[in-house]
């Protein structure tokens, strides 16, 4: 976790403002204000008061066996990791999380003031979980190749606190600007860069109230987790306009819940108004995380 909002080539403590965990705003701040990390593309991250946000009355993990029991319920990122995504409603302080000022503050630097949050979900280690290869979450868009602008977020809160042996997540600062057009499928970089990744390589241990922006352009792995525990992580996914990433992801919300939701909420999410929420049947798969690395 706790991947770069941007360009950074700097190393997480090698200066103060390049710090991640370093920048920290209370949920309760009187007056958010855009941090300077986001404005200059740097690394983010903060500390919300509370733990992260569950699913009502179960435990993290619990969704990711229910979705591995049906088509498409859950797709694989390796041995024994697994991506269940989830509609708002199912998630107990989703309100608390998209409306919180600094991930507000942080999507419209980054963003524009006209961002759509188009995914949530988990993504779980558990025991077993082996070293993913290198890679990025999807090829770089065009527009960033020729402007340098990202055009999707992701938020990750922990729902655990984060120990060496769990896994923790591992991420290459920098190198969300790295082109990718000779990467297999512009994801996975070639073998023979590894060494180059492994020097800037930074693991993140965060704690249950923590949240990270990062870009899932950046290169990055999950770690084998040799524990007895589980490390599931939310995912908050953020597009700016046009970006497209609405299209991989079937979020909805019931009428009720829909009108349930403050103005704020509702302008930032263009999902369908249904009757009846029907369980996700997830379309982003990602074949090369399947075997984890070789």
């Amino acid at each position: 976790m706790g991947a770069p909002v941007g360009g950074a080539d700097q190393q997480p403590g090698q200066g103060g403002g390049d710090r991640l965990g370093q920048r920290r705003h209370q949920r309760h701040h009187p007056h958010p204000r855009t941090p300077s990390c986001a404005r200059r593309g740097r690394s983010c991250r903060t500390r919300r008061s509370g733990s992260a946000p569950a699913p009502a009355g179960t435990p993290e993990h619990l969704p990711a066996r229910e979705a591995r029991s049906r088509p498409d319920g859950a797709v694989g990122r390796g041995p024994e990791r697994w991506y269940v995504e989830i509609h708002p409603e199912q998630l107990r302080g989703f309100v608390d999380l998209v409306t919180h000022p600094w991930v507000v503050a942080v999507c419209r630097a980054v963003l524009g003031p006209d961002y759509e949050i188009v995914e949530l979900g988990f993504d779980i280690p558990f025991p077993g979980a082996a070293m993913q290869p290198w890679h990025r979450d999807f090829p770089m868009p065009e527009d960033t190749r020729r402007q340098r602008r990202l055009t999707s977020l992701a938020f990750n809160l922990t729902t655990v606190d984060t120990v060496e042996e769990m896994g923790p997540f591992e991420i290459a600062p920098g190198t969300q600007w790295d082109d990718g057009r000779d990467f297999d499928h512009e994801m996975f970089p070639p073998k023979e860069r590894y060494p180059r990744y492994e020097r800037r390589a930074v693991r993140k241990y965060p704690r249950r109230g923590d949240i990270s922006a990062r870009s899932a352009l950046t290169i990055h792995r999950g770690t084998p987790n040799v524990s007895s525990l589980a490390r599931p992580v939310l995912v908050l996914g953020v597009d700016a306009p046009g970006a497209g990433n609405a299209g991989h992801h079937d979020m909805a919300v019931t009428r009720g819940y829909w009108a349930s939701l403050p103005e704020l909420v509702r302008a930032h999410l263009p999902c369908p108004v249904v009757d009846t929420l029907v369980p996700i049947r997830q379309k982003h798969t990602i074949e090369g995380l399947v075997m984890g690395a070789e």
